[in-house]
């Protein structure tokens, strides 16, 4: 298990940290995701997702009291954005979660993908989860750098689980088990 520490936000001195709304930011949240789509191999989705998706998208973080946290820019321009959700839907999976980050190709490179996951983490900690889990496609090696550098473990990697730009792609799943829930329980 991860011990708890402290939380350090290494966040670059021009980026403002910011809880994610759908009136202001489901526009900038989704162009990122679709950049993704249409870009590369980091969500197995074909097309585009719409503006209306994203209504229930941000319904699904509040009802499950998920974060959605952000990093804008002076201008309050949206660089990334971090969140986690429900990994299985089985009661048994309760302190379990999967965990996404995005960063607009614009803002890559500068420390934000890390400054968010360790929001993220940190979030996850005093929320009681237990372990997080990062999907990602094997050849995503800048992702899986960091999942390594924040304590994530590889845990499996199944093998062409999804078809996209004309190959089989390989998932592999990361995870980072903390030391919460103090008294975890069943039901």
């Amino acid at each position: 298990m991860t011990p708890y520490a402290a939380p350090q936000y290494p966040v670059p001195a021009d980026a403002i940290l910011v809880e994610c709304r759908h009136d202001r930011h489901a526009e900038a949240i989704l162009a990122i995701f679709n950049d993704a789509i249409l870009t590369s191999t980091a969500l197995y989705d074909y097309r585009p997702r719409t503006l209306a998706s994203m209504q229930g998208w941000f319904q699904a973080k509040e009802a499950g009291g998920f974060p959605v946290v952000g990093l804008e820019n002076e201008a309050g321009e949206l660089m990334g954005f971090a969140s986690y959700g429900v990994f299985r839907a089985y009661p048994a999976n309760k302190y379990t979660f999967e965990h996404s980050v995005y960063i607009d190709a614009r803002f890559r490179g500068r420390g934000l993908g890390e400054a968010l996951m360790r929001i993220l983490i940190d979030r996850a900690h005093l929320r009681q989860v237990h372990v997080l889990v990062g999907s990602i496609d094997a050849t995503n090696t800048g992702s899986i750098r960091l999942h390594e550098k924040l304590g994530f473990v590889h845990a499996g990697t199944i093998r062409q689980a999804g078809f996209k730009f004309g190959r089989w792609l390989d998932l592999a799943f990361y995870q980072l088990t903390l030391d919460t829930p103090a008294d975890p329980v069943d039901g």
